[in-house]
């Protein structure tokens, strides 16, 4: 009896523990499936917020997904309706590829890729056809040869020609459609004796699909290619402006061990201008193809946006090098005339590109700009003259610890150079649009800078060279 009870205690206990194990995997199996939910709930909450944010940055964003959809559906009643259909049959499914390759975001690239895209096709369709016609002549052993040879020689040549900067920039698409158009034709051709009518009916289709996108996206919410290239160069030179602004408060309050006091969060807006070459590019090839509109008229002087670009970007290389002195370093004390004379050239460089800026956004000669870069050259000159002035330093001072403020000057008078060409390319595009004449709002007798004398503009301010004179010693820069 009493092993039969301890084999009854054991068994009980294996069954205790069993019972345990089981709900120990229960308890996992639910955690598991807990932390499963909240992981899924947490990544679906993620997307929709990214969503919301993509659209909220910027909504043309949803208008244009809507005008695609739109698009879409109109040429899709090629399908629907049965009397179009008859009279298109399958080749209507190329109405709607067209309108997938077709609509893009601006007005200029829809009207540029859809052009391109009618005259590759209207080509390649006659050079087909007449292809077909010179095969046939060879018979029916020698068609198959020809027709492989010729679908061979234009996919040698037009693959070759889109290597080529130029033609890859303005005619990739247009040389991808003739190639597809001519190989799909030329071959079907072989097998289908209503050539003609094949290339009637691709031709046909493509123009409906690319007249849908172009009515739709000139006339619902239209998006001009000019107009983003327009508010982007002053967008650009406004971060600029921003950066030259507070740059000599950052730099030239910083102590001793190299810590600055201020916020340097704002330094950093300047880094998207130095890629933005390719953005220019296209916007100002899409909006070569625009009609006139707003304050944009018919042959407007994109090419001079660019050149305004390419300056900036040169501006914003030279601001790169001298966001590479903020940071924290040893420097030694710099006289306060010297410290005031810097941060007045970086203020004034600002204060001119921030009017630039504000020129562009609202299509006025820039008059006050040129008092600022006035300003910045006498307060140059005014540098010069104190670096070469006798006791200002200190004739024990380490000439190495020098060189980097030496540095800071430099980038300084090649900054207010690079913004007086800027200033002088965005006065030549004022000059070919006819900006608005406003008064300025800065007289040269009065300088906001609170200068001791009054600037006087001249062209023949000599700020090339900057000499520091030690004792017997000098550092040129």
């Amino acid at each position: 009896m009493q092993a039969k009870g301890m084999s009854l205690d054991i068994m009980y206990a294996m069954d205790l523990d069993q019972a345990k194990q089981e709900q120990d995997r229960l308890s996992r199996g639910r955690s598991w499936i807990e932390t499963f939910r909240e992981n899924v709930n947490a990544r679906v909450s993620e997307f929709v917020s990214n969503v919301i944010k993509l659209g909220r940055d910027d909504p043309r964003r949803v208008l244009h997904s809507l005008k695609v959809g739109l698009a879409l559906t109109m040429v899709s009643l090629l399908y629907f309706c049965q009397p179009l259909y008859n009279s298109f049959g399958v080749s209507a499914m190329w109405a709607v590829i067209t309108v997938l390759f077709v609509f893009e975001f601006s007005v200029g690239a829809t009207l540029g890729k859809g052009v391109m895209r009618a005259l590759a096709t209207l080509l390649a369709a006659a050079l087909a056809v007449g292809a077909h016609h010179l095969a046939n002549l060879s018979g029916r052993i020698g068609e198959p040869i020809l027709l492989g040879i010729f679908v061979f020689l234009q996919a040698v040549v037009f693959t070759f020609a889109r290597f080529y900067p130029t033609i890859k920039a303005r005619y990739d698409n247009g040389l991808v459609v003739f190639i597809l158009t001519f190989s799909l034709i030329s071959v079907s051709g072989y097998r289908d004796d209503e050539i003609l009518k094949l290339a009637y009916h691709r031709l046909s289709t493509i123009l409906i699909g690319g007249s849908a996108c172009i009515i739709i996206s000139i006339l619902v919410f239209p998006v001009w290619a000019g107009e983003e290239l327009h508010n982007s160069i002053a967008s650009n030179m406004d971060k600029l402006a921003s950066f030259l602004q507070g740059f000599g408060h950052v730099y030239f309050e910083m102590d001793q061990d190299g810590v600055s006091k201020q916020d340097k969060s704002f330094l950093q807006g300047y880094k998207t201008v130095l890629n933005s070459k390719n953005n220019e590019d296209n916007l100002a090839n899409f909006a070569r193809w625009e009609p006139g509109h707003g304050r944009f008229q018919f042959r407007h002087p994109w090419k001079q946006y660019l050149k305004i670009g390419a300056r900036t970007r040169r501006c914003a290389y030279l601001i790169e090098s001298l966001n590479g002195h903020v940071k924290p370093q040893a420097k030694p004390e710099i006289p306060g005339k010297i410290r005031e004379t810097c941060m007045e050239m970086s203020l004034e460089c600002g204060r001119a590109l921030k009017e630039l800026a504000l020129a562009i956004k609202t299509m006025v000669k820039p008059f006050a700009a040129r008092v600022h870069i006035e300003n910045s050259k006498s307060a140059a000159e005014n540098l010069n003259s104190l670096l070469q002035s006798s006791g200002l330093w200190d004739d024990n001072m380490d000439l190495l610890q020098l060189v980097p403020m030496a540095t800071v000057v430099s980038l300084l008078i090649d900054v207010i150079n690079c913004t007086e060409e800027i200033a002088e390319s965005v006065h030549e595009l004022a000059s070919m649009v006819n900006f608005e004449a406003v008064e300025p709002t800065v007289s040269p007798e009065k300088p906001e800078t609170g200068q001791s004398k009054p600037v006087k503009p001249s062209d023949d301010v000599h700020t090339h060279s900057v000499i520091i004179v030690i004792g017997e010693a000098s550092l040129e820069n």
